[in-house]
């Protein structure tokens, strides 16, 4: 071994152990993703998920030490809708249970400080969204100020084409090259048998100007979970884990007027407190469900051309509203496990143009 070498393995060990326990990925699965699932409820589309993901660690739910899980009320169109999907996990004998009104990304935040604190060494990490049943653009408005910008009906495709048309006005793209993220995207789908769209996608006709349909993620349904575990625990369920080395997420002003669409300080902060920028990464999965975004989120997290960027196809490819975020954590982690990443940052995001966004990086031992 170099010293080059040596010195890296010395500064992620050190790296795993910032926090007060060394926490992992262990293990992941997600649906087939899929524009409309009306034969299935929420609880049939997660329970599938749930076995795949238990089965790879061999835990039964009953031995698991925290569940949380992550969807949205507005999606299912009913107040408590989580409490369905528990029927799936298995409440009964009584199990540690939490819900975020989020995307899965900040369950799984929840469920790793539950683990530092030391209350549990396992968490079962879940979240799902059924996007199909109604007009999901102007679902999305019901995110946004409730005084000023609400009543315009902005919708999530509109808002996201100022942040294109941004990028553009300023130089940093132009629609050619955001045409060449979504083929990318698509081509790199090609190989990921839950994405919802793969290989050659037309660009299409304009959504919103300078957004075409290729620059835009498809609306569909989905589900993913993912298993925490701490120390010792983790190396005996995993053979290769993805330690979590670093995880922060941070906030944008609410307000659309005082932020500068072009630029992601929410993203950059979060990935300073992680620690992306101590050392390199070899993947990047960033929840990017526009194109125009990953341009933004390139810029911030500092990713350059050496960096493998949404192997898996992004959201541009699947991006099931509530688990698109946790999904990037588990492709991430994912790549770890099979030896084909052994640094690499997932990013999650809430709200329009990049309002909310969490980083974590994740790393593999040597």
């Amino acid at each position: 071994m170099t010293d080059a070498h040596a010195h890296a393995n010395r500064n992620r060990k050190a790296s795993r152990t910032r926090y007060a326990r060394e926490v992992a990925v262990v293990a992941f699965a997600q649906s087939d993703h899929l524009r409309r699932t009306d034969e299935l409820s929420e609880v049939e589309m997660v329970m599938p998920v749930l076995h795949e993901v238990l089965r790879q660690t061999g835990l039964k739910a009953g031995e698991i030490g925290f569940t949380c899980s992550g969807s949205s009320d507005y999606l299912a169109g009913r107040a408590f809708s989580f409490t369905m999907t528990l029927d799936g996990v298995g409440a009964w004998p009584p199990i540690s249970e939490s819900h975020v009104e989020m995307d899965g990304a900040w369950a799984l935040y929840e469920a790793w400080v539950k683990l530092q604190t030391g209350d549990a060494d396992t968490a079962l990490v879940y979240s799902y969204g059924k996007s199909s049943p109604g007009p999901l653009r102007d679902v999305l408005t019901r995110q946004l100020d409730p005084y000023y910008l609400a009543p315009l009906w902005p919708d999530s495709v509109a808002l996201a084409a100022l942040q294109a048309q941004a990028l553009v006005d300023a130089g940093e793209s132009d629609e050619a090259a955001l045409a060449a993220i979504g083929a990318r995207s698509r081509a790199a789908a090609e190989d990921n048998p839950h994405a919802q769209l793969r290989g050659t996608v037309p660009q299409g006709d304009y959504r919103v100007r300078p957004l075409r349909t290729g620059d835009c993620p498809p609306i569909g349904d989905g589900a993913a979970a993912v298993v925490l575990a701490a120390g010792d625990t983790a190396r005996a369920l995993c053979a290769r884990p993805a330690w979590i080395t670093g995880i922060d997420h941070r906030i944008e002003a609410h307000s659309l007027g005082l932020r500068d669409l072009t630029d992601s300080p929410s993203s950059r902060t979060a990935a300073e407190h992680a620690g992306l920028f101590d050392g390199p990464v070899d993947t990047a999965e960033l929840h990017a469900p526009f194109t125009a975004q990953e341009v933004v989120l390139r810029k911030a997290l500092r990713l350059d051309d050496s960096v493998t960027v949404n192997p898996s196809g992004g959201a541009l490819a699947a991006n099931p509203l509530m688990a698109a975020g946790l999904i990037r954590i588990g492709e991430a982690a994912a790549r770890i496990h099979r030896g084909e990443s052994d640094r690499a940052v997932a990013h999650a995001t809430s709200g329009p143009c990049l309002q909310q966004n969490l980083v974590a990086v994740l790393e593999g031992e040597s």
